[in-house]
């Protein structure tokens, strides 16, 4: 959070207003949010929870209220930016006339577990045509966040910044960075597995989830024919699953160049790796929705603890 405050508070972009929210964090979150207080940083310390929220979706309500901008820039602590980051965006922004934008970092160290075998949700929402948002960071016009009336009409839901999007239709735009913007991610491996189980069932629940079980157990059983024939001895039978795989493996890659900085081939040679982990983390989800175990910074996600900063900016 510390870095992410510092390289916000270097932004060249002079109308702005920082103010991060803390939902009732037990660690030094406040004691470190306070001490950025001699450079403008406000602190919004959190309330109780109100019934049927989520705490992310109440902490992003709670920092729109506080908004005295035109429009609303949400980040993760996990999100870092550039200099120049937010005046690019918000030219672009008005250039554009879009009404709300999001951005997927890019990922600058392609050699690490957290981005060699990152999740697939992006992914999916990009290939599958799906209003794909990036929850790391998008911005919104404050006035239209107020006239859908906030976060309160999806305060239950998981992925309510999606569901916005598809309120707003051709107004909402999904930037991929490509080094351009500045904005990059910097998460464990273990954290995004940890997002991927609250995400995933709640995006494909009801008759959706048995479907997307057998898409990703068919997307497995290229390299599951491939092993098995070269376990027994290579035989023209595994021309065809290995084309396959082939053609997914490029597609992943392809999508990979977009997304991280350097080394982008390994996605592709490491694809039956990734599809692997996701039927895992899928089953996963859905298991722990069945039994109730599934968290949100160590409590129920009916009433998870969430830090998140928030940007206010003018034109």
């Amino acid at each position: 959070m510390t870095q992410c405050l510092e390289r916000v508070l270097a932004s060249d972009y002079k109308k702005l207003e920082i103010i991060v929210f803390d939902d009732s964090s037990d660690d030094e979150t406040s004691v470190l949010i306070r001490s950025f207080a001699h450079a403008g940083v406000r602190f919004v310390p959190g309330t109780q929870l109100p019934e049927g929220w989520l705490g992310k979706n109440h902490a992003l309500d709670i920092l729109m209220q506080e908004a005295s901008g035109s429009h609303v820039v949400f980040m993760d602590v996990d999100t870092l930016v550039a200099t120049d980051t937010l005046t690019k965006l918000m030219t672009y922004m008005v250039a554009s006339k879009k009404t709300m934008m999001s951005v997927i970092p890019e990922r600058e160290d392609a050699w690490r577990p957290s981005t060699l075998f990152s999740p697939l949700r992006y992914f999916w929402q990009l290939t599958l045509g799906a209003p794909a948002v990036s929850g790391a960071f998008w911005v919104i016009e404050h006035d239209r966040l107020l006239e859908l009336g906030g976060l309160e009409p999806h305060k239950g839901e998981v992925y309510a910044e999606a569901r916005i999007a598809t309120l707003l239709g051709a107004g909402y735009q999904l930037l991929i960075d490509d080094g351009r913007l500045g904005v990059s991610y910097e998460k464990k491996w273990l954290s995004q597995m940890e997002t991927s189980r609250r995400v995933l069932y709640p995006m494909a629940r009801g008759w959706k989830a048995p479907l997307a079980i057998a898409v990703l157990i068919f997307l497995n059983v290229p390299s599951i024919v491939i092993l098995s024939d070269w376990a027994g001895g290579w035989s023209y039978r595994a021309i065809f699953p290995a084309l396959v795989l082939a053609l997914f493996a490029v597609t992943y890659a392809a999508y990979a160049r977009f997304a991280w900085r350097r080394n982008w081939w390994l996605g592709g040679l490491l694809w039956p790796v990734i599809i692997l982990q996701e039927l895992a983390l899928f089953l996963w989800s859905i298991i722990g929705y069945a039994r109730h175990t599934v968290k949100w910074k160590g409590r129920s996600v009916t009433a998870p603890v969430v830090q998140a900063d928030s940007l206010k900016i003018d034109q």
